[in-house]
């Protein structure tokens, strides 16, 4: 009997699609809330962490410990006046943060919060829906939310916004790329892209036989497929445009990019949209490589750790760790430059992926050979890739010509240059005739005396 209620704990594609209507109005409108709770107090954990960091207190008087700072700032934004600039497309200014924040909020529709349950008499699955194809919707969601960046500083009508429109553009088709195919080992070992068939999948420790011995490893893909976790990772903090990858706002060069232009409840919902961006986010990266509502290990040690409402704890506690990450990076890094982010989008990410997803399809495709086979075709492998890496040619680097060879090969008629050695002679024209002076005590003659 123990085993059925257990094996009834892992939601499948079955076990959606029968519950009553008001049991998904009560998903939806719990999914929603929490994406917007999430917002409201991951800016107060922001401000107040940031401030730590910083050795300040943040912000402390509105609310107990600050905390309806968050609620006190968004009534002051409602009550703003609202700007229209005269040269905007009024209708697609009004919609592009309405873009933003419904893609985002979307995203949360097809995450696991904990495993089936009894409510009100109903065994439900928590969580709204699930498809065979749920991580496709949860990357369709993430490129939709860049069409309220891109249609936002484009319906301005100003130069600033719609650059900071274009880059974030630019970022989406960066590092879209790289997350994609970071997520592409993960459908590789859990043979699902259903969010809970891949929850489930790292329920079970993996097993390793190694000399006759079976030893057990982590479920965790972020354990057993490290270098996509990292990969997923960084793409990700690039997505929603949080530091150091906040390119698309840019103060320092932009002003406030795509935003320059927006005031009020419209500037809210950007600010919204980007930390419940940030939240969903989080959410996947749990779903996706930390095992989603499951436990920990030193939890795991009690049997009742995945069962009934205690995994949503777990679930929760996961995501507010990935939100002090996002955190804690923009607290410490300083904003790359344009051209570093998109080399290392291009040249640095997606190779290494690359090479990573046909390592991973090799160990997949050898699996059933015998031990000794394996190892002999793995150390093959490992010692191929290593002399690979030795002997790979490298550019060398030209040699800087000299300030004098520079000055030499500019062309004819171009403005003139100092001299090379930083010494410029003394005009004629401007002789500096230095007169000698008494002491202003002293007064000049034979019979001078002190006065």
């Amino acid at each position: 009997m123990n085993t059925v209620v257990l094996a009834a704990q892992d939601p499948t594609l079955a076990d959606f699609g029968k519950d009553p209507w008001w049991l998904v109005l009560g998903k939806i409108v719990f999914a929603f809330a929490f994406g917007l709770l999430a917002t409201l107090l991951g800016v107060w954990f922001e401000r107040r962490v940031v401030g730590r960091m910083a050795v300040r207190p943040g912000p402390n008087q509105v609310g107990p410990f600050g905390l309806l700072q968050t609620l006190a700032d968004g009534l002051k934004m409602a009550f703003k006046e609202d700007i229209l600039p005269r040269a905007a497309d009024k209708v697609v200014f009004f919609f592009a943060p309405t873009i933003s924040v419904i893609s985002a909020v979307t995203a949360l529709s097809v995450i696991p919060f904990g495993p089936s349950v009894s409510i009100f008499g109903h065994w439900t699955p928590l969580q709204v829906t699930d498809v065979p194809v749920a991580v496709l919707v949860i990357l369709a969601c993430s490129s939709m939310g860049v069409y309220g960046i891109v249609l936002g500083g484009w319906a301005s009508g100003s130069t600033y916004p719609l650059l900071g429109g274009l880059r974030s553009s630019a970022q989406m088709i960066s590092y879209e790329v790289a997350m994609g195919l970071s997520i592409v080992a993960v459908f590789m070992t859990a043979g699902t892209m259903s969010t809970s068939g891949i929850v489930a999948a790292q329920g079970d420790a993996t097993r390793l036989s190694i000399g006759g011995f079976e030893l057990p490893t982590p479920g965790w893909y972020a354990i057993l497929l490290l270098p996509s976790f990292i990969i997923f990772f960084i793409a990700m903090v690039g997505e929603t445009n949080r530091a150091p990858f906040d390119l698309p706002e840019a103060e320092s060069e932009l002003v406030a990019g795509f935003m320059t232009e927006y005031s009020s409840l419209k500037f809210a919902l950007f600010m919204l949209s980007e930390y419940v961006a940030m939240v969903s986010m989080s959410a996947v990266t749990t779903t996706l490589f930390l095992g989603g509502w499951r436990a920990p290990w030193p939890i795991t040690l009690w049997s009742g750790a995945n069962d009934g409402w205690w995994p949503m704890l777990w679930f929760f506690g996961k995501v507010i760790l990935l939100v002090f990450v996002f955190v804690w990076l923009r607290g410490t890094l300083p904003r790359l430059r344009y051209d570093q982010f998109m080399r290392f989008g291009w040249k640095v990410l997606l190779p290494i992926n690359l090479v990573w997803i046909l390592v991973l399809a090799g160990l997949r495709s050898i699996e059933d050979w015998q031990t000794r086979d394996r190892l002999l075709v793995t150390a093959v492998g490992a010692g191929v890739l290593l002399l690979a890496t030795l002997f790979w040619p490298s550019r060398k680097k030209q040699p800087k010509p000299s300030p004098q060879e520079q000055a030499d090969s500019r062309p004819y008629g171009s403005f003139p240059l100092p001299p090379m050695d930083l010494q410029v002679p003394p005009s004629p024209r401007t002789k500096r005739v230095v007169a000698e002076r008494e002491p202003a005590n002293v007064v000049a003659g034979s019979e001078s005396r002190e006065v």
